[in-house]
């Protein structure tokens, strides 16, 4: 398959330690990546730079042959084109759901107030929330506000959607319904990049599975392969301690 989104030796770097070292990624159209790793393995940082939320200090990304990384790069339209939802649902408190999900398009002249409020409707209908509208985030479960998270980014239509950990913050019963969500969307072809420690999610949704360790992607493959093969001591270990603690 051909390349969409590509990380080509990718440096990152915080003072004189290395968050991202040389990583080299490619990312098809249609694609589901899963990010893996113990925390500090670089997973997250490697998801901010990919939409440029953190400068890299060597290599380049490109998306669709495009290089969207480095000096005088249009970060406003990087940010149109590669959405992100992060663990925290970072909705505005003081806004309706509705109001949530049209603030974006608007400002950013996506569509006018009408055409985004018609196109906000049919996405929380589409993730099960038209019902909450006109309710305030505090009214609003975690998994809720997951839900109206993911269905936010998904308003700007990106060309791919990060997700960083997005079931972290809820409650073992929320999991399942943001899990669904995210399962209808790789369903219906959207391109994604995603770190999580649902493992069993992880091997039935992606398409490759990339294992980071300080830095690096020391293993990447299909699902089964690095679930039932793991070749790199690193690997083999955290699996083992997933196994031991009853999360594979």
């Amino acid at each position: 398959m051909t390349a969409f989104l590509e990380l080509d030796k990718v440096t990152k770097r915080y003072g004189e330690h290395t968050v991202l070292d040389d990583v080299s990624l490619e990312v098809s159209r249609h694609e589901v990546v899963t990010l893996i790793g113990a925390s500090g393995s670089g997973k997250s940082t490697l998801l901010r730079c990919l939409n440029g939320l953190e400068p890299i200090q060597g290599g380049e990304i490109r998306l669709d042959g495009d290089v969207i990384s480095g000096d005088g790069v249009d970060l406003v339209r990087i940010r149109r084109r590669i959405g992100i939802v992060f663990q925290a649902f970072n909705l505005f408190p003081h806004m309706s759901v509705l109001k949530n999900c049209t603030l974006t398009p608007v400002r950013a002249k996506v569509a006018t107030k009408a055409e985004a409020e018609k196109s906000a409707l049919a996405m929380l209908e589409r993730v099960g929330l038209a019902d909450k509208a006109h309710a305030h985030p505090a009214q609003l479960s975690g998994g809720q506000q997951q839900r109206v998270a993911i269905a936010r980014a998904m308003l700007m239509r990106p060309e791919v959607l990060l997700l960083d950990e997005i079931t972290s913050a809820l409650d073992p019963e929320l999991v399942i319904e943001v899990l669904n969500l995210v399962r209808e969307l790789a369903d219906t072809g959207v391109t994604m990049v995603m770190t999580t420690h649902e493992m069993p999610f992880a091997r039935e949704i992606s398409s490759t599975i990339c294992f980071l360790s300080s830095g690096r992607i020391l293993e990447q493959g299909p699902p089964e392969r690095i679930f039932t093969d793991p070749r790199t001591p690193q690997l083999q270990s955290f699996l083992g301690r997933l196994h031991e603690a009853g999360r594979t």
